[in-house]
């Protein structure tokens, strides 16, 4: 058995039939990353202390004979966006860099109390900001896959935790993208949930109407455990929805024979690589033969998705970031003479340059004379994008799409132009900013072995269609 390589089910069964103990699991995961992890990356804080009393927790449970919760000594890793109580706490920033909570993120005690064993932080974009997880104050992220390519950003590291067997399942944030196209450049499935099915409470804010929290994982129904266990209505989180969350496991064996499945023209036109295209096309055919009918949709307003996305997105992150000030708990620069040069010498020394450029933008956006022209008419596009979706979900049951126009691209490819970078999120910020669950789930490789994803759309709080159709396509592939 190799414990490394084991899924929720397979774990917990192992400990809980005492054919291995939640502290071997724990202690292999940290071997493996002691391993692999120089050259990779993924983890930016282990807290090897917590962990350990967490499996030794769960062992003693087993050895009383009790029932076991879900995520029973299951490794898990947790983005470094998700404050966790008294661990380290950095969002990828020098301005966080010696913050350490002193309450755990919501998702992050759900998965806690659910017998999960945290294993530490993954390393990920600047507060979340990025495409290629290269925006780290730290150090970059290296794609399991191959080494001198991005996993894809921000969930890069938890992207590659999970690809590289260092973690059974991991949490991430997808603001534009973040979970499913590192999931898509790494092999791995990535699922974004509905706005409001999951509590973004301990979530440090990028761009509070379009963050959600979600699943990294190998498999459909791993991602569809974790939901499950962290989905439902926070009353710390108003945004979060009081809503019944269903049995997503239970679901995941229904037939998908009959299920309407919409083609979007504007998903397939200029800059998607041929390679990706064909990949994407055999996987529609595939999920064609297992029975769906395929629908062709029209979601017109898609050329306007990254314009918007990035001026909605810089906006409110301007607003959330301008709490980091070197006066409470963020990074004061030595040596200053003066409140003005505190601030000034406090923030350009904290943030990197994707975050300044980000702040600028979104500054410039909000400011007297320009809301209106930017702003205001970011949003009114952004009520026409949701339309696009609510008129296609009329038709049919799901969307599916290339998850990124292209496999992973190299280290520094795209780092000296912004623009380029921005585009990588075109097939995925659409899904952000109407608030509705899509999946990533891998549908090939390219003929240089690097995976290729699936995005998969669902109508808002219909995870279930979107987990069984992805259950459907990993089966039969």
């Amino acid at each position: 058995m190799q414990l490394t390589k084991l899924t929720i089910d397979a774990a917990r069964s192992a400990v809980q039939q005492r054919k291995t103990t939640a502290l071997a699991l724990t202690e292999a995961s940290y071997a493996r990353i002691q391993k692999e992890d120089e050259q990779i990356g993924a983890f930016l804080t282990l807290c090897k202390e917590r962990a350990m009393e967490q499996a030794d927790r769960i062992d003693r449970m087993a050895a009383e004979g009790k029932p076991l919760p879900p995520l029973a000594g299951v490794p898990v890793a947790i983005k470094d966006v998700m404050s966790t109580r008294g661990v380290r706490t950095t969002a990828g920033s020098k301005i966080l860099g010696n913050y350490i909570p002193p309450y755990d993120c919501t998702a992050v005690a759900r998965m806690q109390a659910a017998g999960a064993v945290v294993l530490g932080k993954t390393n990920c974009d600047e507060f979340a900001m990025g495409s290629s997880n290269e925006n780290s104050a730290f150090r970059p992220v290296h794609n399991p896959r191959d080494l001198s390519r991005v996993p894809g950003g921000s969930s890069g590291g938890s992207a590659a935790a999970v690809a590289a067997d260092m973690a059974v399942v991991a949490l991430g944030s997808d603001t534009g993208g973040s979970i499913r196209q590192p999931a898509s450049f790494c092999g791995v499935v990535g699922l974004m949930p509905t706005y409001g099915r999951v509590s973004r409470y301990g979530l440090i804010a990028f761009a509070s109407s379009l963050d959600h929290i979600g699943p990294l994982a190998r498999t459909v129904k791993d991602a569809a455990i974790v939901l499950r266990t962290i989905a439902g209505r926070d009353p710390m989180d108003s945004t979060s929805a009081d809503l019944p969350v269903p049995d997503y496991v239970a679901g995941l064996e229904r037939p998908v024979r009959g299920l309407k499945l919409g083609v979007a023209k504007e998903y397939f036109g200029e800059g998607l690589d041929d390679e990706v295209r064909h990949a994407v096309e055999s996987a529609i055919d595939k999920l064609k033969g297992l029975g769906c009918e395929i629908v062709p949709v029209s979601l017109p307003h898609t050329p306007y998705a990254i314009p918007t996305y990035y001026l909605i997105a810089t906006a409110e992150a301007s607003s959330n970031l301008a709490r980091y000030d070197g006066v409470r708990y963020s990074y004061r620069a030595p040596g200053v003479k003066s409140l003005s040069e505190m601030y000034r010498r406090s923030r350009d020394e904290g943030f990197g340059a994707e975050a300044k450029r980000r702040i600028m933008l979104g500054t410039y956006a909000l400011s007297a004379g320009y809301y209106d022209a930017y702003y205001l008419k970011a949003q009114k596009v952004r009520t026409l994008l949701t339309r696009d979706f609510e008129e296609a979900f009329r038709k049919v049951d799901a969307i599916v799409t290339p998850t990124s126009p292209t496999a992973a691209f190299r280290l520094g490819e795209k780092s000296n132009d912004p623009l380029a970078m921005y585009l990588a999120d075109i097939y995925t910020v659409t899904a952000d900013l109407a608030g509705i669950p899509g999946i990533s789930i891998p549908c090939g490789e390219t003929r240089q072995g690097l995976p290729i994803g699936l995005q998969i759309l669902g109508k808002h709080f219909d995870e279930a269609t979107v987990l069984r159709l992805a259950h459907a396509y990993e089966q039969a592939a």
